[in-house]
């Protein structure tokens, strides 16, 4: 990893940004790769299985993303609804091809069981730069609520509102990386005028719970899955990841819909997000999108059996 910088490179230390540290911010922001043809031309080869959506559209100066969702074809009103999000921080690669490869290789699996919604890449501007950030400088991921200032979080709001009180499990797939340390922790702090404080990267896989409504078994067998194909993070000396409490092996907890994290908005009773350690020297980037859709399936098998 990095060295951790003293200070962040934008701003006056103590002092929030303003619209000329956003616009410098924005300034060194590059595109590295491709939505389209890494992203949407995997879901365009799903067509044939699966109903396809446009759910929205991002426009960004002269750049305009479609925003896509992938559906069950044979989608039955009778049947439970189970919604899987990655890619709401762009840069957690894992979580966006994690979910295209559940779509391929399992989702096919639970047809006549359950109606699923996928949306693969809920940030794909982010998903270009590799960034955490809208070109707002606004995380999504603490966006979703009303009148949100974070289109990417809005559009999917507006996707899921039909369906906001059917949904049984909600999956959102993201990463913990190096860079959480090196570049958006300190971001985070410089932007909000606030000092940053070192910490520490877990080493493996966990799972955030929902603190207002835990489940715990359900987190436990989404852990005991991921197990079989990729390692858990360990607590640190204070038994705590990214400094949380450790509630069980691999499981912390969050207020989801305080914090306007994504995986609050449903009524699902079972929610969850997942989190890769990509940097690991234990991992591949195929071990991680294969962690990511073995913790949708288990997902889903805990939720069809108790639901």
């Amino acid at each position: 990893m990095s060295p951790t910088p003293a200070t962040y490179s934008i701003g006056i230390p103590g002092k929030p940004w303003g619209d000329a540290e956003c616009n410098q911010w924005l300034s060194r922001q590059c595109r590295q790769r491709s939505y389209e043809s890494e992203v949407l031309s995997k879901i365009e080869q799903l067509h044939s299985r699966f109903d396809v959506e446009e759910y929205g559209r991002l426009e960004y100066g002269d750049e305009c993303f479609p925003l896509v969702a992938i559906r069950s074809r044979d989608w039955n009103n009778d049947l439970p609804v189970m919604l899987v999000t990655g890619g709401v921080h762009g840069y957690e690669t894992s979580g966006v091809h994690g979910a295209l490869l559940f779509v391929d290789q399992h989702a096919e699996d639970y047809a006549g069981r359950v109606n699923l919604m996928v949306a693969p890449c809920v940030s794909p501007w982010a998903y270009e730069r590799i960034h955490r950030w809208n070109p707002s400088a606004i995380d999504p991921n603490r966006s979703f609520y009303d009148n949100s200032p974070a289109e990417e979080s809005a559009a999917l709001m507006r996707l899921v509102a039909p369906l906001v009180n059917r949904v049984v499990m909600h999956i959102d797939l993201h990463e913990t990386t190096d860079t959480d340390e090196t570049e958006f922790r300190p971001a985070l702090a410089a932007r909000d005028g606030k000092s940053f404080t070192p910490g520490g990267i877990p080493d493996g896989f966990y799972l955030v719970d929902d603190s207002e409504n835990p489940q715990p078994e359900f987190q436990q067998s989404v852990i005991a899955a991921v197990e079989k194909v990729a390692h858990i993070a360990p607590a640190d000396d204070n038994n705590e990841i990214i400094g949380s409490p450790v509630v069980a092996r691999g499981v912390i907890e969050y207020p989801l819909k305080q914090l306007g994290l994504c995986a609050s908005i449903t009524s699902a009773r079972y929610k969850t997000t997942t989190e890769v350690y990509p940097d690991s020297p234990r991992a591949t980037p195929e071990q991680c999108n294969t962690a990511q859709a073995v913790a949708v399936c288990a997902a889903i098998d805990y939720a069809l059996t108790h639901q």
